[in-house]
């Protein structure tokens, strides 16, 4: 895999993270609303993808980062600071949990740690990156409720199993599913992740819907290139 990932805006140098630019990310950065707030939080920031992409496609929005590796700290430095956009992104090293700003935003971003009970990787970094460890699905929720603003929302994606075990846990820490995409690699193949957003504020629900992301292999979907056209340099860019 490259150490670097050119988008049409930005470039995401990655060869000093554990978890490079994939298609998660870019959904994620995508398809959150992002029009109508002015201060967005990207926890678990990586390689920064999520804050660029933040910034990309909100001119006007104050975006925060939080990194907790350290090496993917300073890598995040360096996309930010070579990007069209350094001067409206502050990025943190710390733990989210550490994290106490002296302002709410409008939005949260967060790629998070998927999964709750597989085996770690012999790379300490990876693992931080993939599994929870001691940050939970819930724990975002509870986080989200202290940094958000009344209006809020909280947008993440999952694998399957793990989005439907954090839907029907969110009520019990006030938070209600507003918006929810499922996304299915084939028409043929069962969804294998949902792109979710929460609110503390709102019970309103949009209708579920679904994402294809190809037809077959490198034919992809109008729904998916229209998404991701303002950052792929192509279509076949996919990671």
């Amino acid at each position: 895999m490259n150490d670097y990932f050119q988008f049409k805006q930005f470039l995401i140098r990655q060869g000093q993270t554990a978890m490079k630019v994939g298609t998660d990310g870019v959904l994620l950065g995508a398809w959150a609303e992002l029009g109508n707030v002015s201060s967005i939080l990207d926890i678990g920031t990586g390689t920064g993808l999520l804050a660029l992409m933040a910034a990309q496609r909100n001119p006007e929005a104050r975006i925060e980062a939080v990194e907790i590796d350290a090496d993917a700290y300073h890598q995040a430095c360096q996309n930010v600071g070579s990007s069209p956009w350094n001067d409206r992104i502050t990025l943190h090293h710390l733990s989210i949990f550490d994290f106490y700003p002296p302002h709410r935003f409008d939005c949260i971003l967060c790629n998070p740690p998927f999964f709750l009970h597989s085996t770690p990787t012999p790379d300490s970094s990876r693992t931080t990156a993939r599994h929870c460890g001691e940050f939970t699905h819930t724990d975002l929720l509870c986080l989200a409720q202290r940094l958000l603003t009344a209006q809020g929302k909280v947008n993440l994606i999952l694998p399957v199993t793990e989005a439907e075990n954090l839907i029907r846990q969110a009520p019990q820490y006030s938070a209600a599913l507003t918006r929810i995409t499922k996304v299915k690699p084939t028409p043929q193949k069962a969804p294998k992740r949902y792109l979710l957003e929460f609110s503390f504020s709102s019970s309103d629900a949009e209708e579920p819907d679904e994402l294809v992301i190809e037809y077959s292999r490198h034919h992809y979907s109008p729904e998916y290139q229209r998404l991701t056209d303002d950052f792929y340099l192509n279509t076949k860019a996919k990671s």
